[in-house]
């Protein structure tokens, strides 16, 4: 096994613990006389750091994308998110996140590498809390090597993409889902993501197929949303699946991660029979392990609305 993989495996291990590693880099100067803004991106994502590359500009490409590049022979887009940020640049963005995710690669120019951190999940709060929005899922806190409180904008790269590539990145074509695929469970579908991009594609997919649905932003929030509906349930005598049929989660979440809500679900008396299906942007074998591991019914990566309501179908006929 070579030190990559060993690497890869502990970093996987750290989903068991609602931890996770998150690569800090900058973007340039929010207002003058400030320090380069901070921002983060799960280390899961990024598939390589490359320096000093030449890119090729692209005739009728997004102002914010710089061009092409070609990584052993495959031609990958190049977005700079200090110019997406609108961020003032301190220094040309020759740093680029080569970044694997939704079935999607593509680097991300930005002006510094500063540090991989690891941090818990209840450690990164909503960006909602801090008047933030666009481009940013949330807020990581923590303290640096010398004691000092940081704050990280961890970037939401699913509406990244959605704003930069448009035409791949399209609303829910009802017509791509079959009229097989009608919902005709009792309870509710709950669904979780931070990404507003991705909450959007799954209210216009549940509602595509007939299904009544609430919608959480952290996998706290989802938690505490099934704690109420069992306690509902408990009330009125019935099982809480009568009220929840189906469980759908991201597992990158603000608070407490896919992984974590999947193992309480999976553990809880009152919630254990409520079908969970794994819905993310990070994909591959290792990840896709843990979704077992942790007891979830099914895994879909994003974003397939054909392939995410298969499996909602497959998942409640268990």
């Amino acid at each position: 096994m070579t030190s990559h993989d060993i690497m890869h495996d502990e970093r996987t291990q750290l989903t068991s613990k609602n931890k996770f590693e998150l690569l800090l880099f900058r973007l340039g100067q929010a207002r003058p006389g400030v320090e380069p803004a901070l921002y983060g991106i799960n280390v899961f994502k990024v598939r390589e750091i490359i320096t000093n590359r030449e890119i090729t500009p692209i005739a009728g490409a997004p102002d914010v994308v710089s061009g092409a590049i070609d990584i052993r022979g495959q031609i990958i887009p190049v977005i700079d998110l200090c110019k997406l940020t609108r961020n003032t640049p301190t220094r040309e963005p020759n740093i680029l996140l080569i970044t694997e995710f939704a079935r999607t690669t593509q680097a991300f120019a930005v002006e510094d590498v500063d540090d991989i951190v690891r941090l818990e999940w209840s450690q990164v709060h909503p960006a909602e809390c801090a008047g933030g929005a666009g481009y940013i899922t949330s807020i990581a806190r923590f303290n640096g090597e010398s004691g000092e409180l940081r704050l990280a904008q961890v970037l939401d790269v699913e509406q990244v993409m959605r704003d930069v590539f448009p035409e791949q990145h399209r609303d829910v074509n009802k017509t791509e889902i079959s009229a097989e695929m009608h919902y005709a469970a009792g309870g509710k579908i709950l669904a979780a993501d931070d990404s507003a991009f991705a909450r959007t594609l799954l209210d216009q997919a549940l509602t595509a197929i007939g299904a009544p649905h609430v919608l959480a932003t952290t996998g706290e929030e989802a938690w505490q949303m099934l704690q109420r509906y069992a306690d509902d349930a408990e009330k009125e005598k019935v099982p809480a699946r009568d009220k929840i049929s189906l469980v759908i989660t991201d597992l990158e979440m603000p608070e407490m991660d896919g992984f974590m809500l999947t193992r309480r679900i999976k553990a809880d008396e009152r919630l254990k029979h409520i079908p969970v299906i794994i819905h993310s942007s990070l994909t591959g074998s290792a990840n896709e392990a843990h979704v077992r591991n942790a007891g979830a019914n099914g895994y879909v990566a994003k974003f397939a609305p054909k392939e995410l309501c298969e499996a909602i179908t497959e998942a409640l006929a268990s």
